[in-house]
């Protein structure tokens, strides 16, 4: 038991240690970090403001270089827009006969749609025809397949009437014969 409790007592104590030995290295670091920081703030403003000069100058530079553009620019400008006068005035030119061939297209466009629509016309009609006939040529086919059906039937009653009619001959002749037999007898 005893030894447990030194051990409650050195680990805590040893732990402390490793932390002082720790806190002691980050503190002697931390004065130097925050030199090291402050030394990068001031520098990179100073380059900042450096690079503001220079910016500026270069800035001034190229405003007269614009400058020098916007004139060159002015003059290239109006020499296109009496170009570009020209080029509308064909432009109105090829618009008024491209309007005219236009017309001319529509009024055959509706010319050839009126001949479709007459044709889809006669076609559905023709269709219609194609369907009835089909209709008409179903309702014959059935109407022969029940005629022959009648036609069997009528053979099979035929026949029974026949078997029938044979029978009532064969009992006819043979109830004559047994009143003429009877008839001999008495």
């Amino acid at each position: 038991m005893k030894k447990n409790r030194y051990l409650y007592f050195i680990a805590p104590l040893a732990g402390l240690i490793v932390f002082f030995g720790f806190y002691w290295k980050a503190s002697k670091e931390y004065d130097d970090r925050e030199a090291a920081i402050v030394r990068k703030a001031r520098e990179a403003k100073e380059a900042k403001l450096k690079q503001e000069a220079v910016n500026r100058e270069l800035a001034v530079k190229q405003a007269l270089e614009q400058q020098e553009r916007r004139r060159a620019d002015k003059k290239a400008k109006d020499e296109k827009e009496a170009k570009e006068a020209e080029a509308r005035a064909a432009a109105v030119q090829a618009r008024s006969k491209a309007s005219r061939d236009a017309d001319k297209v529509e009024a055959s466009v509706k010319r050839l749609q009126k001949e479709v629509g007459d044709e889809q016309k006669e076609i559905a009609k023709i269709k219609g025809d194609k369907k009835r006939f089909g209709d008409d040529q179903s309702f014959l086919m059935e109407y022969v397949k029940q005629a022959e059906a009648n036609v069997k039937n009528l053979r099979g009653v035929l026949e029974k009437i026949n078997e029938a009619d044979r029978k009532w001959e064969e009992a006819q002749r043979e109830a004559a014969a047994r009143a003429a037999a009877a008839a001999k007898k008495s």
